[in-house]
């Protein structure tokens, strides 16, 4: 390459060079000039943003609807000692709510009593409530006609205020297969209509039904209370004390059926809960799939099928009721109180935490 070849080359480098460092040059006087930009007007653009998040922090602290409401929110709660009882399909609730709430507001202090002379249940807690030795009442049912009247001729009234909802499970021995039951061939069973399993697509062997008695059941698969009381049941069906004596007679009974609270029976490890029904092609089962079978339990557990409850598919469920008494002294303060506190988002929350569904 001749010299004068070399030189241009020299110089087509030497011009690049130069239009780099004018392109970068002009680049950092742009990022110096905005930086001085951006420090000068820094106090202005902080004070409207700070303006900004004031009017926002400010929106959110308006009182709203879809404030989250706790125990330590309410107001107007007693302080004093109340007693309660009721439902034992309400045990999981004393366990995980009432100790919650218990915790949040030590101020309320809350003491379960069982019955002296009969089974707890939502009935006797009720006559206990009406007999001043409850301040409120946990039911897994209704009030009856007769306990407003009684409450009326005693100078006061009954108020059910409606807390959560539970499913009623229908639990069989683990060896007996059947595919499932309508709510009609249950009810008829526990009417003595149907005595054999095999009427209901299951193997011939009698049908041995257990149940507490009307009067002391906490749940119904009746469509009302005062129904249930009305039937005379089978002579197939065997009465229990509690639940607890149900699934240890039904474990050791090839025939047996039960039901009761779907939050109790559905994690048993010794029984088998059927799929139910409003009709023979609409089964559905009171636990989450998949099922886990007896021989996995207690590893493993049914789990209660909440989400088939909450979106009414499941075709038998009660309503939990927290019963107060309205007669304007501090029982109707606690009752209130309790019921208040359950119903607020953190209440409704440890409800679902214990295994039942939310009326929120």
């Amino acid at each position: 390459m001749d010299n004068t070849n070399q030189k241009k080359v020299l110089i087509k480098e030497d011009i690049s060079i130069f239009l780099r460092g004018l392109i970068i040059g002009k680049v950092l006087t742009l990022m110096v000039i905005g930086g001085l930009l951006w420090w000068l007007l820094k106090p202005e653009l902080l004070a409207r943003n700070s303006s900004n998040n004031t009017d926002t922090s400010n929106e959110n602290l308006q009182p709203s609807s879809n404030a989250v409401s706790t125990f330590g929110s309410l107001t107007d709660v007693p302080t004093d000692s109340f007693n309660y009882g009721g439902s034992t399909a309400w045990a999981p609730i004393r366990q995980v709510v009432d100790s919650q709430i218990l915790s949040a507001r030590p101020e309320l202090k809350l003491r379960y009593l069982d019955p002296v002379n009969s089974s707890p249940g939502s009935s006797s807690g009720i006559r206990m409530l009406l007999d001043d030795k409850l301040d409120f009442a946990q039911s897994s049912r209704p009030l009856t006609d007769e306990e407003k009247a009684i409450a009326k001729e005693r100078g006061f009234t009954l108020e059910q205020r409606q807390v959560g909802i539970d499913g009623i499970a229908v639990v069989v021995n683990p060896l007996l297969n059947v595919p499932g039951l309508t709510v009609d061939q249950l009810q008829q069973i526990y009417l003595g209509k149907l005595t054999n399993w095999n009427q209901v697509g299951g193997p011939n062997l009698p049908i041995t039904a257990f149940s507490q008695k009307p009067e002391n059941a906490d749940t119904s698969i009746f469509s009302s209370n005062s129904e249930f009381n009305k039937q005379a049941l089978g002579s197939n069906v065997k009465y229990v004390y509690s639940t607890t004596d149900a699934l240890r007679q039904l474990s050791k009974t090839p025939g047996g059926i039960y039901y009761a609270s779907a939050r109790a029976v559905v994690p048993q490890c010794s029984v088998k809960p059927l799929p139910l029904g409003r009709t023979a092609t609409d089964f559905v089962s009171p636990y989450r799939q998949p099922f886990v079978s007896p021989e996995q339990c207690p590893r493993q557990r049914n789990q209660v099928n909440t989400e088939a409850i909450k979106n009414g598919s499941y075709p038998i469920t009660s309503k939990l009721f927290v019963i107060i008494k309205q007669n304007k002294g501090q029982a109707q303060k606690a009752g209130n109180a309790y019921a208040n506190l359950v119903l607020t988002d953190q209440g409704q929350q440890a409800i679902e935490q214990a295994g039942f569904v939310g009326v929120r």
